[in-house]
């Protein structure tokens, strides 16, 4: 979602800095454009950055029963996965 954001921001700034050709008073569109074409981009990297650093983990539990003693025996195991672009 952050990664959209950041991509949206850009694009209104980007509107506001080159394609709106309106003065106004008591503000300078170029400059707000220009801003939030800076904060659009650092969005998007930040997005960029924590999809890389998402892992994604398994949790699996099997039950079973230990045929020396009768009794059940639960094991339960997590495996992560580092690959960033899973």
């Amino acid at each position: 979602m952050s990664i959209g954001a950041g991509i949206v921001l850009f694009v209104i700034g980007a509107i506001l800095a080159f394609a709106v050709n309106v003065e106004v008073e008591y503000v300078n569109l170029d400059l707000i454009g220009y801003i939030l074409m800076g904060a659009g981009a650092v969005v998007f990297v930040l997005g960029l950055v924590f999809m890389a650093r998402r892992r994604q983990t398994d949790s699996v539990s099997r039950t079973a029963v230990d045929p020396a003693t009768g009794q059940r025996v639960t094991r339960n195991s997590t495996s992560t996965s580092g690959d960033p672009m899973v």
